[in-house]
């Protein structure tokens, strides 16, 4: 769970602070901090919280669902591991999109349609993770019981 709202406030980061920036920078400014930061020490940043805290998550649902959990307790435990594919997924659009600034160096026009494209993306995954975290919440409070 830790990971998971680590990588929860990972996301919100980008998407309340550092996305929005775009406006008032401009969008090559913000492409060379991008580029600088998501795609420099930040794809292992990412990738690390990122696919651990799916892998954490999955594995959590299959060892409940291995033990044959009583699906009242189980049932948080399978939305999480659903939303951590769903995140996944959603991860499989946005990364490649953050990626494609590469080649549109100084085009304005192409970066604005990329990061527009990309914060779509990223709201949805941040939704999906906040909701992996408050369905792992749910779990403990339903074992604490």
């Amino acid at each position: 769970m830790a990971f998971n709202g680590i990588l929860v406030g990972a996301s919100l980061d980008q998407s309340i602070k550092q996305l929005p920036a775009r406006h008032r920078i401009g969008v090559i400014a913000y492409s060379a901090y991008a580029k600088a930061s998501d795609l420099g020490n930040g794809i292992v940043w990412y990738a690390i919280i990122g696919i651990g805290s799916a892998l954490l998550t999955l594995t959590a649902a299959i060892a409940v669902f291995s033990q044959h959990t009583y699906l009242p307790y189980a049932l948080p435990i399978y939305i999480a591991g659903v939303l951590s594919i769903l995140h996944t997924l959603a991860t499989t659009q946005a990364a490649p999109t953050m990626f494609s600034q590469r080649h549109h160096e100084n085009d304005e026009a192409a970066l604005t349609a990329i990061f527009n494209r990309f914060e779509r993306w990223q709201t949805i995954r941040a939704i999906l993770q906040l909701l992996t975290l408050l369905a792992l919440l749910w779990a403990l409070v339903v074992y604490a019981r």
